[in-house]
């Protein structure tokens, strides 16, 4: 059984789920793709969704309010992540960008050391279906533009100034 809830945010409405494992979904509710991102894990994990809460979906609403307050900067909630071995090493890379930082889309194809594969990698960040933990919002154009995110590009703009800001420590002063 996955279970789903709602959870508010200060840039919007999210849809979570999570299976006993954990989390498995956490999407912007107005996303489109949010109906096939349904479809898809019911195929995934055989199972049935309901309306409801667990653990993991509690534990997320707790990290996701200490993030938006600038107090977490990574999560602890387990995630449950099916896809390809692509699809994987890409969304790996992604939980390795710092917070607080960005990444280009062909940075990430060289980690992968596939540096050919920058379309694959676009692709693979735009299948991620866990937004925000897995922070494919950390990735932008090789020219710094904001491209690309399903969210939308005012949000992708919110996150990566809210993890700068909360990011930055008086020690990270350098005093002549």
């Amino acid at each position: 059984m996955i279970k789903t809830t709602k959870i508010i945010t200060p840039i919007g409405e999210m849809t979570a789920a999570a299976t006993d494992e954990g989390i498995c979904l956490l999407e912007f509710s107005d996303n489109k793709v949010l109906s096939s991102d349904y479809e898809n894990i019911v195929l995934l994990f055989k199972a049935s969704v309901k309306k409801g809460r667990n653990r993991h979906l509690r534990q997320l609403k707790k990290e996701l309010k200490e993030y938006f307050t600038g107090k977490r900067k990574e999560f602890s909630v387990p995630i449950v992540v099916p896809g390809t071995e692509f699809q994987k090493s890409v969304w790996s890379t992604l939980l390795n960008i710092p917070y607080g930082t960005t990444m280009s889309y062909q940075e990430q194809a060289h980690i992968l050391k596939n540096p050919g594969s920058v379309r694959a990698v676009a692709h693979a960040n735009s299948m991620n279906r866990i937004a925000i933990i897995i922070p494919c919002h950390r990735v932008i154009g090789s020219d710094g533009k904001l491209v690309g995110y399903g969210g939308g590009l005012e949000r992708k703009k919110w996150l990566i100034n809210h993890e700068r800001k909360h990011s930055f420590k008086p020690s990270d002063l350098v005093l002549f």
